[in-house]
Formats: C-alpha cells, structure tokens, sequence
C-alpha cells in the first residue's frame, strides 16, 4: 500500500517545513559562501543563500537516507537504539544515511553490514518519507526511504557504528512514543499496515 499524498497531508508538510527552516536556522550555521568565503551570504528565499559578492546561490535540498523493517522467524521486529546525537537513547531503524554515487538499495545493505553485521538476502520497497535530522542545531533535511528486508541469518548480529543496542518487539508492543523520528514511525506503520 503506497502512503497517502493527499493535499491536505503536502499542505501540513509545506507548513511544517517552513516552521522547522525558522527554528532551525540555517543562517546560523552558514555564514561564508562555499564558493568564494565571502561573508556576505545571505537567505534569498525560505530554502536558498545567495552570495552578494559572486552570485553563487545555495539551495537547502533533501539528503537521501535509508531504513530497514526486519523481522526474525518469530515475526519480531528489530529496533535499534541510538548511541549517538541526535535523539541518543530512542529507538529506531537500522540504516542510515546514502553515500554520494551511491544508490538506494546498495546504501541499506551497507549500512546494515556495518551497523549489525547483517547480510540483506532481499528487500522490497515501502515508501519514502520527509524528516529532519537536527544535529548541532542545524537541520539536515532527509527523504527517509524504507525497505522491508531479509538477512541471511542473525548469528553473527552485533552492534557497531552508531548503535548502542538493539532489541526484537512484537509488532503490538513496540513504544511509539520512544522512536524519536516521524519518519521512522511512519515507515514502521505502513509496514503493519501493509502486513494487516
């Protein structure tokens, strides 16, 4: 089942972007053109800097970002708990974010290698939703694609890179409320959803 695009849902998205923009505050971070370390950088519209003294113009695009919806053979799904800012401590999905040249599918069954010690066996395409990762006090905006996979085993599993722990739920006794990502939650309802 493919989420909702209704257009009611893209007007609560375009608002909760330009709220998300003005708290985070870009301009805070970004002060000097990339191009010629000018400090006459400025905003030039809600998600664009300009340089007064190039021309050179920065846009505030989306970065690609992958999770994954596994279960185990008793239909439990694996939830990671982050050990790292941002939201260090919540729950989560496997995965992360896609490298430069780097596609979709290649990026999950890397960062599950290297997160987990897991091997992707197959992975289907659920959806993909916006987020925001706030990371010192700058908001990096994502597009979080899910994927419901399958490994070649959990033998070997262990924690690595950013995570701190991770546990098997039942599908009816996972904690909403400690999954700090929208997305992620999100990602997780359209796989039961789908599953229903």
């Amino acid at each position: 089942m493919a989420p909702d695009n209704s257009a009611k849902q893209q007007q609560n998205s375009k608002i909760e972007y330009q709220q998300i923009l003005y708290m985070a505050r870009p301009e805070k971070v970004l002060k000097y053109c990339p191009s010629c370390g000018s400090g006459l950088f400025k905003t030039d519209s809600a998600k664009s800097f300009k340089c007064d003294s190039c021309g050179f113009k920065f846009f505030i695009n989306s970065a690609a970002a992958v999770a994954a919806v596994i279960e185990n053979e008793e239909g439990q799904i694996l939830l990671t708990v982050r050990g790292v800012e941002p939201a260090i401590g919540a729950l989560d999905l496997p995965g992360g974010f896609v490298d430069p040249m780097e596609n979709g599918e290649d990026a999950l069954k890397r960062e599950l290698k290297e997160e987990l010690n897991l091997e992707v066996t197959d992975l289907s395409y659920l959806g993909s939703f916006p987020n925001e990762y706030v990371y010192n006090d700058y908001s990096v905006f994502t597009t979080d694609f899910g994927f419901a996979c399958k490994v070649k085993s959990f033998e070997n599993i262990k924690v690595d890179d950013d995570i701190a722990d991770f546990h098997f739920f039942d599908p009816k006794e996972i904690d909403f409320n400690k999954i700090s990502s929208n997305s992620i939650k999100k990602i997780l309802k359209t796989y039961l959803a789908d599953k229903k």
